[in-house]
């Protein structure tokens, strides 16, 4: 495998298939004993939890132009 001028591998497609790796995909990179790897990124709790608390349904009962309205400042 070739680095190239801007640094970029390409990583086998039967690597990116066993480990789940799609494009925009987050890894890092973990040094250990002289060695470099790739490892896929766990997701962030922390993020994952900023948009829990907006999931839900909505019990506005509204139509969409009542809400476009509200949302345009109209009146």
């Amino acid at each position: 495998m070739r680095v190239t001028t801007k640094g970029q591998v390409t990583i086998p497609q039967g690597i990116r298939e066993k480990l789940g790796i799609t494009p925009a995909t987050e890894v890092d990179f973990v040094e250990e004993g002289g060695r470099v790897y790739l490892v896929k990124r766990k997701e962030n709790a922390a993020s994952t939890r900023k948009f829990a608390r907006l999931r839900g349904v909505a019990t506005v009962k509204m139509t969409t132009d009542e809400i476009m309205a509200l949302t345009r400042g109209e009146e």
